[in-house]
């Protein structure tokens, strides 16, 4: 199955951006490679630009807060499992004293590093980052893996508390729906919202489709068109019936 997430708000599209940023970081740091190491750089710069949201920090720190209190009543149902509860709940409580001991905005500190800042500067023109242009930088990523490593850890810590928080957020989302079996009869499907609030559509569809959905929702409808891609041709509706599974998720 593959699963495609389809945020319908602003700040879970902010959320989503910084899980995948933040998956390359880690993906890239693990890495020994000199070109390894420059990705995960520019996947660092791209998280201080989308992080540089004020509210960032004080929308993930309420979010959990309402979290908690909506687990805190749920404390003695039998239907839940006490030790996954109280699992759940001490993540929160770590997480929202992280936040909270992130001073001022977040990132300030790369913003400060004036070394950081030149490349990050030039990665922003084509080819902008080459020896001759920052011999300092090339200097850094002739360095042994190890240090060039520790250095990336170092930069990336004052962003965990934000990391952290972002995962029980979306951990919550995705867990919140129920899932349903549908079919686009010819690669089309239309639901009416008839008052359902959702902030994230998650579809699953089987390897075997070649196909891909393209979502459009508002407060009124969803529409799917599941197409397929042939060469530099146009995308166009799979003329088929698709078989896939869907699922409403709201905090």
């Amino acid at each position: 199955m593959i699963s495609y997430e389809y945020p319908l708000g602003e700040r879970i599209r902010t959320l989503l951006r910084l899980e995948d940023l933040y998956d390359k970081v880690q993906y890239f740091s693990a890495k020994p490679g000199p070109y390894d190491h420059h990705s995960a750089l520019l996947a660092l710069f791209e998280i201080l630009e989308v992080a540089s949201r004020a509210d960032l920090k004080s929308d993930l720190l309420q979010e959990l807060e309402r979290q908690k209190q909506t687990l805190d009543a749920l404390r003695g149902n039998p239907a839940i499992s006490e030790q996954a509860l109280e699992s759940v709940l001490t993540d929160i409580e770590t997480t929202a004293t992280q936040l909270l001991e992130v001073p001022g905005k977040v990132g300030q500190d790369l913003r400060e590093n004036e070394w950081l800042m030149s490349i990050k500067q030039r990665t922003s023109i084509p080819g902008g980052a080459c020896e001759f242009d920052l011999p300092s930088y090339h200097y850094w990523l002739n360095q042994d893996a190890a240090i060039r490593r520790g250095d990336l850890e170092n930069w990336l810590a004052p962003f965990l508390p934000i990391r952290n928080g972002i995962a029980i957020v979306l951990r919550v989302l995705r867990d919140s729906g129920k899932s349903t079996q549908q079919v686009a009869a010819q690669g089309l499907f239309q639901q009416m919202m008839t008052g359902r609030q959702a902030q994230m559509l998650l579809i699953r569809l089987s390897r075997e489709f070649t196909c891909v959905p393209e979502i459009s929702a508002n407060k009124y409808a969803l529409n799917i068109r599941f197409t397929i891609q042939e060469g530099a041709q146009r995308p166009r509706v799979a003329e088929i019936d698709v078989p896939f599974e869907l699922t409403f998720c709201n905090l």
